[in-house]
């Protein structure tokens, strides 16, 4: 088998199916696991609704127990409910067949190893096994299935009980959270309009990704034209959530952190809220406001779970979605139960959804974006030569993960992407003006390395 070692990212395994990646693959990959753990015990698998998610996982369970692992198939799930399983049932670990918000042409493998999922050298290690001599166990391991989205929702029901009346929109995007969302709403008495639930691999309407604007046009111009308190969008997984507020506006998710730590912080004082380098200053300054310690730290799900456990967090954040919350619950990043969470302290507060993101401090900001680096090697040497200027100029940079520069009524950020070919760009200031001076003064450094940077 010819293996496209691109595949082997930072956070997960991803690429093209039928390209990247086969049942052959798949299969290998299963046994390999196995290795890695130590080759018994139970581990969980689940999957999404990608049009190739089934006979991957059919093939990776068959490489698990040819690995001496008993499976247990935890069926049709957000990636979120494999996690919960770690924590649910008696595994060594877990693995969830996505390739999360990616076009429907790709899938991919995100893993876990005891309660935490793997990633950068530890994925490179699971590469060289893979890329070995991989002989079967003698001992085939047993299957069985186990339905853990009924002790998930029994657990959201135990948790959460609303006195106010909610009515929602929600859209999954034809992705996975569809198989859970209606059951979980009718068991909490949450009204809601349902957009795109339906499940399918091929997203005929858009793709799942909660962050884009012309993705979530829909559930905008529905809440514009309807009697609603917001609406929810989940990524195709489930493990990333975007809102919009009453008015039609797209509410990221370092400012649902931020009203999430709301009702940390009346618990935990001076708590360590983490937060990506992607996040808004205002952000930041409101949940300082709060009494809480900000800890500002690379983006990337896997490092920001390491990070919480590190520091026993409760409640760490990223801008593209992620939300990770320990308080009560596991520290993994799920958006339903995240959704949850912020729906209590919108009842608490009794204000609009505008109402309670209008308490963070206001910032013009640009989205996140993405600049193509050719060859894509270079992207980490720009941005370490990109720190190193910006330093020898005397400013306030935090190189925790690329450059973030802060000025006192604003930044710029620049970053290397993990996953893809690309430098990530944002800028914050409190006028339009600074906004536009903070980019000029990022792009007149970057056209220096015009050879290798589209712009």
């Amino acid at each position: 088998m010819r293996l496209n070692e691109e595949i082997f990212r930072m956070y997960d395994i991803r690429g093209i199916a039928d390209i990247d990646l086969d049942e052959e693959f798949a299969y290998k990959l299963g046994l390999a696991y196995s290795i890695y753990v130590g080759g018994s015990g139970n581990v969980c698998v689940g999957g999404d609704v990608r049009t190739t998610t089934e006979k991957y996982k059919r093939a990776l369970i068959d490489g698990l127990r040819d690995g001496g692992l008993n499976v247990i198939d935890i069926g049709i799930v957000p990636t979120p409910l494999m996690y919960f399983s770690l924590f649910n049932l008696d595994v060594v670990g877990g693995i969830q067949v996505t390739a999360s918000h990616n076009p429907k042409e790709y899938n991919g493998f995100k893993i876990a190893i005891g309660k935490e999922t793997i990633y950068g050298e530890q994925i490179q290690k699971l590469k060289i096994i893979i890329q070995s001599d991989i002989v079967p166990s003698k001992i085939k391991g047993n299957y069985e299935f186990h339905n853990i989205a009924e002790r998930y929702i029994e657990f959201l029901k135990e948790r959460f009980k609303f006195e106010k009346s909610f009515n929602l929109v929600i859209d999954t995007g034809n992705g996975v959270v569809g198989y859970v969302i209606p059951q979980i709403l009718e068991v909490l008495n949450i009204k809601y309009k349902g957009l795109f639930i339906e499940p399918d691999g091929n997203f005929p309407n858009h793709l799942p990704d909660p962050t884009v604007v012309k993705y979530m046009k829909w559930a905008i111009d529905e809440v514009k034209n309807g009697s609603y308190d917001g609406a929810f969008g989940y990524d195709g997984d489930g493990d990333r959530i975007g809102i919009v507020d009453e008015k039609g506006n797209l509410i990221f998710g370092d400012k649902i952190t931020a009203i999430i730590a709301k009702g940390i912080l009346r618990k935990y004082k001076n708590a360590k809220i983490i937060l990506d380098v992607k996040c808004s200053k205002g952000v930041v300054e409101y949940i300082q406001k709060l009494g809480g310690e900000v800890i500002l730290y690379k983006t990337g799900h896997s490092l920001m779970k390491a990070k919480l456990k590190e520091l026993n967090s409760p409640l760490a954040g990223e801008m593209s979605g992620h939300i990770f919350i320990k308080d009560d619950f596991f520290g993994y990043d799920d958006a339903i139960y995240s959704s949850l969470r912020f729906l209590k302290e919108v009842e608490i507060s009794n204000k609009s959804f505008s109402e309670i993101f209008s308490e963070i401090p206001f910032y013009y900001s640009t989205p996140e974006i993405r600049v193509e680096v050719e060859p894509e090697s270079k992207k980490f040497e720009i941005v370490d030569e990109l720190v190193k200027k910006f330093k020898e100029k005397n400013y306030n940079v935090i190189d925790i993960d690329g450059a973030r520069i802060e000025f006192d009524d604003g930044f710029i950020l620049v970053r290397a992407s993990n996953t893809q070919p690309v430098l990530v760009l944002r800028f914050e200031a409190k006028t339009e003006e600074k906004l536009n001076l903070y980019q000029n003064l990022l792009y007149e450094e970057l056209r220096n390395y015009k050879e290798f940077v589209k712009i």
